[in-house]
């Protein structure tokens, strides 16, 4: 028996409409707490560096990263962990403490169309495994 570990492969994460810009524009001391954040999810940890909190209201398996700096609140929303991908559905900049009800209509819809392509993926998968098979 070997005494090395098995390093999990880190999940990939799908950016999801314009997440990725709009997390771009944000500052770069907010960009990277988020990014430390995304890391953490990526390996499986939990990001302790940024506030997160479940958005039911969203979805189902649906979270925010949640920071600030002196003018601005900012978030990112993603979906957790489904076959080793994190969604990136929605990042947004926000003025009040309410989630504005568009910012989550863009996440819902996001997760909508993911959900989606997912059940095409594994419908696809399960008919190539009969072909196969």
């Amino acid at each position: 028996m070997s005494d090395q570990k098995m390093v999990a492969i880190p999940a990939e994460i799908s950016w999801e409409g314009d997440s990725m810009e709009v997390l771009r524009d944000f500052p770069d001391a907010v960009k990277t707490e988020f990014g430390v954040a995304l890391r953490k999810l990526q390996t499986g940890e939990f990001p302790d560096n940024v506030a997160t909190r479940s958005m039911p209201s969203a979805g189902k398996g649906v979270f925010e990263l949640k920071e600030s700096d002196e003018k601005t609140w900012y978030r990112v929303m993603y979906l957790s962990k489904v076959d080793n991908v994190i969604y990136v559905l929605h990042s947004f900049e926000k003025d009040s403490a309410k989630t504005d009800m568009r910012d989550l209509n863009t996440a819902t819809e996001r997760l909508s169309r993911v959900l989606e392509r997912i059940r095409e993926q594994k419908k696809a998968a399960k008919k190539a495994g009969k072909k196969n098979g």
